[in-house]
This record gives structure tokens, sequence and C-alpha cells, in this order.
């Protein structure tokens, strides 16, 4: 029964509570219950060392967790996001006039893979093309590029 009194501790539910928020953030993506994960710590730290009651325990996780959602969603959100190497925008043209390497020969008709910017494409070109040979996008339709060869 010891054990069944430390579990209901308040601290232990708040910390309990905060894993149990940070692990549905990784279900249902959008960085808000991560903050009130982090509310319910700030939470079962502040009974742990002040001894607080339970209303203002309540007023400790609502107000912590706003005000971090608040203050540290986009700043936090940028770290998770890490950075985009699109140079152009989105529109269909924006790999034309890039370069990139033949991974799997192309030999007409039939298409081959090409590595830009260090994603994969299928590609095709109007002559054979070697794997390992440096290439120039001159067409892009959807998801497929025309190369020709730089040399």
């Amino acid at each position: 029964m010891d054990f069944l009194n430390e579990l209901w501790n308040p601290a232990v539910v708040w910390f309990i509570t905060g894993l149990l928020l940070l692990l549905l953030e990784l279900a249902a993506p959008g960085l808000v219950l991560f903050f009130f994960g982090i509310g319910a710590w700030v939470t079962a730290l502040l009974y742990l060392t002040l001894g607080i009651g339970i209303d203002v325990q309540l007023i400790v996780f609502v107000v912590s967790s706003f005000l971090l959602l608040v203050s540290l969603r986009r700043y936090v959100q940028k770290l998770f996001k890490g950075k985009t190497n699109n140079t152009g925008s989105n529109s269909t043209e924006s790999l034309v006039g890039e370069r990139g390497v033949v991974i799997t020969a192309i030999t007409p008709p039939n298409r081959g893979k090409v590595e830009v910017h260090g994603t994969n494409w299928s590609a095709e070109s109007d002559l054979e093309i070697a794997s390992g040979t440096t290439v120039v996008v001159t067409e892009q339709k959807n998801l497929i590029i025309k190369v020709r060869s730089l040399s």
C-alpha cells in the first residue's frame, strides 16, 4: 500500500502527466502538447520545492503552459523543421539549370536516376548518359527531370 501512496503523490502525477503529454505530441504533431507537458513538469518541480496546494498547482500548470506556448513555440518549431535546400520557388521550373550527378545510367527510352541537391529524381535524356556523369537539368515535368551531360 505504501507504493500506491507514493504513486499518488502530486509530483509523481504531474510528472507522469507531463510525460504522457510529451508522448502524445509524437502522435498529434502541432507542437502544442509539448508545452503542456513541460508545464506539468514545472508544476511537479514547484510542488516538490514549495509544497503548493492543488489550486495553486492548477494555476501554475495553466499559466506556465500558456506562457511557454506563446513565448517559445515559434523558436522550437524552427528547431524541428530544420533547414531546407530549396533555392527557388515551388514552381515546376525550380530545378531547371541546376546541376546533378547520374546515379543510375540513363539509356533512352528508359529513365535513370539523378541526384540533385541531395534528392534522387527520375531522369530522362535524349542521349545515353553513364552513371557518375555530371548533368544539368533542362526541363522538369512533375517528378521527372530531363537532363543533358555537361561533358
